[in-house]
């Protein structure tokens, strides 16, 4: 067994993912600012609004850390339990490294004395951890599903370091050897890691104890096993969820390395409260609320539409000029303002600046928008819907912050146009 418990047990009291008996009088808030992965696991499928799943990696909305700053200052006001605000996503916290840290340092500086975590797969982290340390966070989980390269790759359909792509074996081996020393650095920087380990029968469920091991020859502290949860539309949908003799052999075997975390209850990337404890609908108003607010305080009430003719929503991103920007009142909508999209050419940075100039819209409408375009925007607060339709049927139900859904097949930006130009990226 490890030889460091004085330093768990100053460090561990009062988080409820590391004090077991902490979960029933202390409280965490996930802070979910990182919307963007750099590994792409086999059994993951990332959703961003479904308020019915309790996994991680899902999430109501996404907020920007200035929003999560207000949101945590009146959670933390409403529920003085609440010792721990941490950052698990709902993509990887340190693949979206600057709103991680913002968030962080701004929650520091307003409450000293709650602790800080961050989840991450640990990619990024070497590149990060004296940043991490600097601005409070005291407690790091690192997801280490295998370190044997052979069962690693079946894991990873890819990661991504930087502008590289990496595969199969190599993607392994890469990833292991980050973790490994990310784990190393932030235990020397006097941060608690803790490991999580995704067990997947037939995988991994035999090669626990060794990922254990290694992460306590690393520097972590404890051990978190959990059950895989077949998910629909990732690669290990098909895959069984392993029994429950199955995680027991599998506790026992790390067990001999590293203490466990029996009480984890998969939590999502948005979660407040006590571990276990259902977000209640008011909560879930509460950060929808936030995710509204412009950097003014004023709430997003207004809603922008890249359309040809101004009937219907039917142009895609990367052909709008303009957008129309409407208002609604007594579910009637009335467009208030046009207003000109940033000039092309300039790569993310031009949909940047379009999240600057639609920080008073709660939701876009486009015909078609790529990923990046449609990641950066929601990282802005924006809610961002591809459909087809009347104006003025859909206008009013994203401005009521309902759902709509795609038909149809996908829009691209012209006849001759690949998916891959610039209003793609």
């Amino acid at each position: 067994m490890p030889t460091n418990e004085p330093l768990v047990a100053r460090k561990s009291g009062g988080h409820p993912c590391f004090d077991a008996d902490a979960k029933h009088t202390q409280g965490r808030a996930h802070l979910p600012v990182a919307p963007a992965c750099n590994v792409q696991c086999n059994y993951c499928n990332r959703s961003y609004d479904c308020v019915a799943e309790s996994r991680p990696g899902v999430t109501s909305t996404v907020l920007q850390p200035w929003q999560a700053e207000r949101y945590f200052d009146e959670i933390v006001e409403a529920d003085p339990s609440i010792s721990v605000a941490g950052i698990a996503g709902p993509g990887d916290a340190l693949a979206s490294a600057d709103a991680t840290l913002s968030t962080l340092r701004r929650i520091h500086e307003k409450h000293p004395d709650t602790l800080l975590c961050v989840a991450t797969n640990g990619l990024a982290l070497p590149q990060h951890a004296e940043a991490l340390a600097a601005v409070g966070v005291s407690h790091v989980t690192v997801t280490v599903n295998a370190i044997d390269p052979e069962i690693g790759k079946q894991f990873y359909a890819w990661i991504r370091d930087g502008k590289n792509i990496h595969r199969g074996r190599e993607a392994a081996e890469l990833l292991w050897s980050r973790q490994k020393e990310g784990i190393a650095r932030m235990a020397a920087l006097g941060v608690l890691v803790k490991v999580n380990t995704i067990v997947v029968p037939g995988l991994n469920d035999q090669h626990v104890g060794e990922v254990a091991a290694a992460c306590l020859a690393a520097g972590a502290t404890m051990h978190n096993c959990m059950a895989m949860i077949p998910v629909e539309g990732s690669a290990f949908a098909h895959v069984p969820a392993p029994t429950a003799q199955q995680m027991t052999l599998a506790r026992e075997a790390a067990s001999t390395y590293l203490p466990q975390m029996e009480h984890c209850s998969r939590c999502r990337a948005d979660a407040v409260g006590r571990l276990g404890e259902a977000m209640s609908p008011e909560r879930y108003a509460t950060l929808d609320r936030h995710a509204r607010l412009s950097p003014s305080g004023a709430e997003r009430k207004l809603v922008a539409v890249a359309s040809m003719e101004g009937a219907f929503v039917n142009q895609h991103l990367g052909e709008a000029d303009e957008l129309l920007i409407y208002s609604v009142a007594g579910g009637v909508c009335t467009q208030v303002d046009t207003r000109r999209a940033p000039p092309t050419g300039t790569g993310n940075v031009r949909w940047e600046e379009l999240g600057d100039l639609l920080t008073d819209c709660i939701a876009l409408l486009v015909a078609g928008i790529g990923p990046s375009p449609s990641r950066i925007l929601k990282a802005r607060g924006l809610r961002v819907f591809e459909t087809e339709g009347l104006v003025n049927d859909l206008v009013p139900m994203a401005a009521a912050g309902g759902e709509i859904r795609r038909l149809g097949k996908p829009f691209r930006c012209g006849d001759g146009c690949s998916g891959k130009g610039q209003g793609c990226a």
